[in-house]
Parts: structure tokens; C-alpha cells; sequence
């Protein structure tokens, strides 16, 4: 094949890539894009957006179920609910189809030439592509490593057969009778919850003493109330040994060395992702490392001039909506712009039953920083759009310093919370004070209003509590 020569190499159709990638084509960069599967990575086809679309399902489904049940509160009834997955499952990948097309499509609309295949370093200009038609060699002045991550594998659990991923899960065709889920993390619960609503028994086993470690316990125990109330059995401080020896169950050892048997048809393994790091040609390369990450700067510089990196492979926190910031920042940087952006203004959502969002810092974590704080807490019980939704579990918390009230972080937890997330960053982003959240007109009857009664609260007065 003929050698490509480009400005911008970008190695990997994830999420950070292809923004990357697109950006550069906007702003007149030569642009290349090497990827072995489908635009839109692990984020778009496998992880993201298919487990959203699972979730919207399972909760549709459980609400016919209450109704069914007669638990409707509004008087609503239905008969004999049903779901058939593969269906459900088939809808889902219609999703996942048309974004994909359309990711396709931004990159030919930007002018970016996309390559299929597996990229291999040569040199720190010179990549391979192992392509259907054979190699193609590509030389670039610039190259954005965006190779992502993937589930991690335990050795006593390896994937096959019952044993699966958050990509197994996510390609059922049929809704487990008992599912053991390994992982009290975001992945492990979000999809624990939308299985335990489609109509498995779940039980979730976690190493630690406590689900959700990334978040404060006032922030989490909305959903470990939800989880009982779904009857989703959780085992805290327990850890995994492996299968039983004919394979029907999963053997657990507690705390204090009592053995667990745990009956499952499923097992799904979400004990966290991995960097891929290995199998693009690091080896041929000088990139220093941060543990298992590769080492890069605000800028999203290697230790390699002119090798950027994006993305998981750079690091926590491992989030979509990070990898796009940093992959248009470097397309930018690459064609002569300045641009940066303010981490602490990363969202963290957790698509749970009901959903958590933080931003920033916590009270505890601002505290640890030796920082005087404010904090103003409003509930959605006496949120009026709240009830309205039958959504009166959680809260919006806002947390701000003592003396200027500038806005360090903002939580919450409740029923579609994860909306608000965008408002929650951009008063962090900006620099917002306790008066400017206050001062900003809420539309009632919305959730929202409880962001700005919040800030209230941490002014010391409160209108509706």
C-alpha cells in the first residue's frame, strides 16, 4: 500500500479519539484515525450507552410490574407484564447503530480519513496498521495514543461461559434466574439494579465494607435502601475464591472466614477496568508511566514529543465526558490554539436506582483540604416536582467556603439527578458563589429548584424547609 503522511495521528474511535479527530478536520489539521472495531468505542457499542438503554428498560419494566401488583400509587393498573430481552437487546443495538453510523459520518463530513485495523508503533512518527488488505504504514508529526480500557479479569473468575463482563451482560438474550454480581462499584450496581428490576435474583458481593467507595455514605444510602427494597441480597467484606467444583456457584469466604455458596446462573465480574497499554507498540516507544497509566501533562503530553495521549489510558477518572475534553484540547493545542479546561469541573455520575452526581469536592474532602465550609442540604421531599414524580428520595448538597462563599462542590442523589449535572459543573467551572446559584431563577415546578434552596440553606436561610 501506499505510505499516508498526516499531521494528526489518532489511534483509537473512542470517545476522546474521534472528538479528537474531528475537531482537528474542523480546524484544517491533515487528520488520520486508526481503529480495529467500531467508532465510538467501548463508550458508544458496549458500555455507556447500551447499559443506559438497558437501564431504561428494566425501569419501564418494573414500573408495569408495580402496576400490575397493584403498588401503582396514581391508580394506574396494567396485566401480566412481560419482557422479552432479545428484543430489548435488539432495540439497543438499533442505538448503538445509528450513533455509530453518525460518528462515522462526523469524521467524513471533518475530513478525516479513517483507517480500520490495528495500529502498531514503528517509531515515535511511524505507525503500522494491520488492515483486511494488508499493512499500511503511516507517518505523522503529531500522534494521539486513545487505546481505552478494558474490564478487569479476576484469575479465580476467568471470562467463558457463565462467567461474564459488563459486555456479556449487555448481550443477554435471556434474563438470568440468579445473578451473582462480583463489585460494588458504579458498573456492578447499575447493572445489578436493571437486572434485579427485569426479574433476577441478585446477589452483589463486595470486597470492602461498603458499596460505592468513590462516594460518602449519605450520598449511597439512598440506593443500598433501594437495593433491599428490590431484594437484591448484598455481601459487604466478602471476597470471591472462585467457582464450586461443578460450577453452579460461586464460593465467597465473610470477614471472619465463614464460606459462602452463592447459586448463580450468571456470574458478572465489574471489579474495575484496565489501561490498554500493551499490544500498540509501547515497547518501541520512551513514554514514561504514572503506575499503569501512561504519564501525560495538563496538556496531555507524553514524555515523547509530539505523542499525546487521551483517555482511560491516561488515567482517572476513567470517564467519557474527561476523554472528549482532552481529545478536542490536544486537537487544538496541535493546531497552534491555547485551551485548557478546569478538572475539578468533571462530573461523576452513577446511573444507579436513584442515580448519584458529584462535582468537586465534599464536605469531607474539603475538610481534609483544611478548608472552613459551608454546606446547604435540600431534600426532594419537599421538592413539589418531586413528589409529583413519586421521586422524593435524596437530595441536592452544596458545598461552598466559609468565608467568600465561593462554591467548592456540589452532590446529589435522586430520581434523573444525573440531568442536573451540567448545571452542577458549570457553577463549579465558573467560579460561582453561593449568591449567584440563589440568584438564579429555578423554573417551578422542577427539580432543580432544590440546587438553588440548597444555596439557601448554606446562606442560612432557607425558604422551603
Amino acid at each position: 500500500m501506499k505510505e499516508i503522511t498526516c499531521k494528526l495521528l489518532v489511534i483509537g474511535a473512542g470517545p476522546g479519539g474521534y472528538v479528537c479527530a474531528i475537531r482537528a478536520g474542523q480546524l484544517g489539521i491533515d487528520t488520520v484515525i486508526v481503529e480495529m472495531a467500531k467508532p465510538g468505542g467501548t463508550c458508544l457499542n458496549i458500555g455507556c450507552i447500551p447499559s443506559k438503554a438497558i437501564i431504561h428498560a428494566a425501569d419501564d419494566f418494573a414500573k408495569t410490574v408495580a402496576m400490575a401488583a397493584g403498588k401503582n400509587a396514581m391508580g394506574i393498573k396494567a396485566d401480566n407484564p412481560v419482557i422479552d430481552l432479545a428484543k430489548t437487546m435488539s432495540w439497543k443495538d438499533g442505538i448503538t447503530g445509528r450513533l455509530t453510523l453518525g460518528v462515522a459520518g462526523l469524521l467524513k463530513k471533518a475530513g478525516v480519513k479513517i483507517v480500520v485495523g490495528r495500529a502498531k508503533f514503528r517509531d515515535g512518527k511511524t505507525v503500522a496498521v494491520e488492515t483486511e488488505t494488508g499493512e499500511q504504514v503511516i507517518r505523522a508529526e503529531n500522534i494521539v495514543i486513545a487505546t481505552g480500557s478494558v474490564p478487569v479479569e479476576l484469575p479465580m473468575l476467568p471470562f467463558g461461559a457463565k462467567v461474564i463482563s459488563s459486555t456479556g451482560a449487555l448481550s443477554l438474550t435471556e434474563v438470568p434466574q440468579r445473578l451473582a454480581v462480583v463489585g460494588g462499584g458504579y458498573i456492578g450496581l447499575e447493572l445489578g439494579i436493571a437486572f434485579a428490576k427485569l426479574g433476577a435474583k441478585v446477589t452483589i458481593v463486595e470486597a470492602l465494607d461498603r458499596i460505592l467507595p468513590l462516594y460518602d455514605t449519605q450520598l449511597t444510602q439512598p440506593v443500598a435502601k433501594r437495593l433491599a427494597a428490590l431484594g437484591v441480597e448484598v455481601l459487604l467484606g466478602t471476597k470471591v475464591k472462585g467457582l464450586s467444583s461443578n460450577g453452579e456457584a460461586l464460593m465467597a469466604e465473610a470477614g471472619a472466614g465463614e464460606e459462602k455458596r452463592i447459586a448463580a446462573d450468571k456470574i458478572l465480574v465489574t471489579v474495575g477496568r484496565k489501561p490498554v497499554t500493551e499490544g500498540w507498540g509501547r515497547e518501541e516507544l520512551e513514554l514514561d508511566m504514572d503506575g499503569r497509566f501512561l504519564k501525560i501533562d495538563e496538556q496531555c503530553r507524553t514524555s515523547m514529543r509530539g505523542i499525546y495521549a487521551v483517555g482511560d489510558v491516561t488515567g482517572e477518572p476513567m470517564l467519557a465526558h474527561r476523554a472528549m475534553a482532552q481529545g478536542e484540547m490536544v486537537a487544538e493545542i496541535v493546531s497552534g490554539k491555547r485551551h485548557s479546561w478546569d478538572k475539578r469541573a468533571i462530573p461523576t455520575v452513577c446511573f444507579t436506582d436513584p442515580e448519584i452526581v458529584s462535582v468537586g469536592l465534599s464536605p469531607d474532602e474539603a475538610k481534609a483540604q483544611g478548608r472552613e465550609i459551608k454546606v446547604g442540604q435540600f431534600p426532594f421531599a419537599a421538592n413539589g416536582r418531586a413528589m409529583t414524580l413519586s421521586a422524593e428520595e435524596g437530595f441536592v448538597r452544596v458545598v461552598a467556603r466559609a468565608d467568600n462563599h465561593l462554591v467548592l462542590g456540589i452532590q446529589a442523589v435522586g430520581a434523573g439527578i444525573s440531568e442536573l449535572s451540567a448545571a452542577f459543573g458549570l457553577a463549579v467551572e465558573m467560579g460561582a458563589r453561593l449568591q449567584d446559584v440563589a440568584g438564579t431563577i429555578h423554573a417551578h415546578p422542577t427539580q432543580s429548584e432544590a440546587f438553588a434552596e440548597a444555596a439557601f440553606k448554606a446562606l442560612g436561610h432557607a425558604l422551603h424547609i
